[in-house]
């Protein structure tokens, strides 16, 4: 039989098979997957051959192969430095909510997540949450970022789930398609996938008022299929992104305002840093670059992690 995992929480996963059952399964033995590294062998969205074993009174699956995945988000493991953790695979699209405070969204976060999409060609669309409780300097942080973002061609969309505005919108994006929603705990991923389809009922928690950060509501990755013809992977909050094995000489063709520049520095290497005849470092002492992201950009070129050894992927 195939089907494709809805959910995984490190030992059993939920398989939808093509008739739309739902089958607990394990897998058999270990996989290796080519290349990879990896906590979790097996990641919601992947498509599997699974057959099924009467256990007792239970009947159980097997999982036995996993098909080549089509794309997937990876970062680097919270314990295993040497190890990722692949986020979840076969995306269409990944909706990265950001907010300006409770909590804070750093552009550094924002990048890091961009260049791992880029490498693997998955689109991302950046949502502008809670925008119903900023007050004037906060609603201008929103424009600000735009502007960097809009213009090397990313969709920026400003929503409120309270307000349902722009809610529509983003459930017209998602029609026909897979959609990862991803971001720090607290942005309000659960409580906008609520918004879009409230038979879903998702748990949310407040905002922890002494750290001013999210609590954990969604532990493990889950895909749900909605209403109006989609399927939504809802992931846990993340605090920090480490990249993942990128080489220093491909880092900049994953930021498309560099890669656009490339083919005018004097050097087919040229890693924008200290060569002579940099067009992208040109391009910032004009100002056509943003500083935020070629400062994001040194940042991953260096190895500098983001500290995201501190976060807390519960279970993970």
């Amino acid at each position: 039989m195939i089907g494709t995992v809805y959910k995984s929480t490190g030992s059993w996963y939920w398989v939808k098979s093509d008739t739309e059952h739902l089958h607990k399964c394990r897998i058999k033995g270990k996989f290796r997957i080519k290349g990879i590294k990896s906590t979790n062998p097996i990641a919601v969205g992947d498509e599997v051959d699974f057959e099924l074993e009467t256990i007792g009174d239970e009947e159980v699956g097997i999982i036995t192969k996993i098909h080549e995945r089509k794309n997937y988000i990876v970062r680097k493991s919270v314990n295993l430095s040497k190890q990722t953790h692949i986020i979840a695979s076969n995306i269409d699209q990944v909706f990265l909510l950001v907010t300006i405070n409770n909590p804070p969204t750093l552009t550094t976060f924002i990048d890091r997540f961009l260049a791992t999409a880029e490498a693997y060609s998955i689109e991302v669309i950046l949502v502008f949450n809670k925008i119903d409780t900023y007050a004037i300097e906060e609603r201008a942080e929103i424009l600000y970022l735009k502007d960097i973002y809009e213009p090397i061609g990313y969709k920026c969309i400003e929503v409120s789930s309270i307000e349902k505005t722009n809610v529509d919108e983003v459930k017209d994006l998602m029609k026909g398609k897979v959609s990862m929603f991803s971001g720090h705990s607290g942005v309000g991923k659960t409580t906008l996938i609520n918004a879009i389809e409230p038979g879903l009922d998702l748990k949310t928690k407040e905002i922890s008022e002494q750290h001013k950060q999210g609590q954990h509501t969604t532990t493990f990755a889950e895909m749900f299929d909605l209403s109006f013809g989609a399927k939504i992977i809802d992931t846990p909050g993340i605090k920090g992104f480490g990249v993942v094995d990128m080489d220093k000489e491909e880092l900049g063709d994953y930021f498309p305002e560099f890669f656009a520049l490339k083919e005018h520095c004097k050097f087919n290497n040229c890693i924008h840093v200290n060569e002579p005849q940099c067009a992208v470092k040109e391009a910032l002492d004009e100002e056509e670059v943003s500083w935020s992201r070629y400062k994001s950009y040194l940042q991953i070129l260096e190895g500098e992690e983001e500290h995201y050894r501190t976060d807390t992927w519960e279970n993970e």
